[in-house]
């Protein structure tokens, strides 16, 4: 009995999920996240994409307790990636923002990633596949967009 449609849809999220999983790892890798662990990259990518926010925020963010957020955006702020200042309406409070540090760390990484894919593309996939990837990432982009 041939496989149903739902069948071969199913196949395909599972297939789809663990070659994301090996992409995103293998990007890992060969970018490496210059000693940052997961949870600081994390942190970083969301400040950067969403602006600033407060230890609360962070953790809501990431489902972490706000301890544990806190010695993360400690951490980072030892490094020099962080930088924090007086919330405008609750002096309790701090806004967490990216430093120039952390956004020329940003770029840089980002640049790498992309390089890597570049280059990986290029030997890897002949050219009418290119085109294929090329049309496969409108139709992924298409799953993730609301």
């Amino acid at each position: 009995m041939p496989p149903s449609a739902s069948d071969t849809v199913m196949a395909t999220a599972a297939a789809l999920r663990v070659v994301l999983g090996k992409l995103k790892r293998r990007l890992r890798e060969e970018t490496g996240s210059r000693g940052l662990s997961g949870s600081q990259v994390a942190v970083l990518g969301h400040l950067e994409r969403e602006g600033s926010k407060t230890v609360t925020e962070l953790a809501e963010l990431e489902g972490v307790r706000q301890q544990s957020m806190g010695a993360t955006v400690a951490s980072l702020e030892t490094a020099g990636l962080l930088k924090g200042a007086p919330h405008p309406t609750d002096g309790r409070r701090t806004i967490l923002s990216l430093t120039p540090k952390a956004r020329a760390w940003i770029k840089a990484s980002r640049a790498a990633r992309e390089d890597w894919l570049f280059h990986t593309i290029q030997i890897r996939l002949s050219p009418a596949e290119q085109k294929r990837l090329a049309a496969a990432v409108e139709l992924l982009q298409r799953l993730v967009e609301p």
